[in-house]
């Protein structure tokens, strides 16, 4: 079943056999598939067709894919770019600095055609049901959380957050009081069935109590639950 409007996917992985076999399976899908074989020539290829959505390999040569991904997300004009990294690194540091940067997934090599293909149209359908709410700017004690900017003030001071910090802090605030689970707040930001742990998500919180200083206050540990922001 193909469909009615193609998506268009930029696939950046140097190893060509691997590329096609991506081409292939996605087009078979009904998708609009370009390649590029390193990642010089994949954000020329991103400026020029802007495609929905990347397929990244890490192991690149040139710039890797992690710095790759660190430019789309720095841009304003590419921030929101959904990207789902493939890479043969499946330890848990590779993982979650591929998630802090702001990528959508993460799929270990080797991996199947069909895992592939059932997150990206996840990705394509996350995006697609965004609502205009979560673009609104949230102001909550002495808070101001600015989604469209990616910025945060504590009082007049910016706050400099990771991707990740940013969007717990986002979720949080949309419903203060409201006890999220580690696994809700994972799964809030980049979905179902992501390979991070418990330990990963307190490590997040720690260090965003820690920018947020004075206001850390209202990042309420639920024990044994999770986490809420007080309102």
């Amino acid at each position: 079943m193909t469909n009615k409007i193609k998506n268009r996917i930029l696939v950046i992985e140097d190893e060509r056999h691997i590329a096609e076999g991506l081409r292939l399976n996605l087009s078979l899908q009904g998708y609009d598939v370009r390649l590029a074989f390193d990642g010089v020539s994949g954000l020329q290829e991103w400026k020029t067709w802007q495609p929905d959505l990347v397929v990244l390999d890490i192991m690149l040569p040139g710039i890797d894919g992690l710095d790759v991904c660190r430019e789309l997300k720095g841009d304003a004009k590419t921030r929101h770019a959904p990207i789902v990294i493939v890479s043969a690194k499946g330890e848990e540091s590779d993982i979650v600095a591929g998630l802090e940067l702001g990528a959508d997934d993460y799929i270990t090599k080797p991996f199947s055609p069909k895992i592939l293909l059932a997150r990206v149209r996840a990705v394509l359908r996350r995006r697609a049901k965004a609502t205009p709410a979560e673009d609104e700017v949230i102001r909550i004690h002495d808070i101001v959380i600015h989604p469209g900017r990616h910025e945060v003030l504590v009082g007049d001071e910016r706050v400099d957050l990771t991707f990740t910090e940013f969007r717990i802090l986002h979720t949080l605030a949309r419903r203060p009081g409201w006890v999220y689970t580690r696994y809700q707040i994972v799964e809030s930001i980049h979905g179902e069935h992501y390979p991070v742990t418990d330990r990963a998500v307190d490590v997040q919180i720690v260090s965003l109590r820690k920018k947020l200083g004075p206001c850390a206050k209202y990042l309420d540990t639920v024990r044994g639950v999770g986490y809420r922001f007080l309102d």
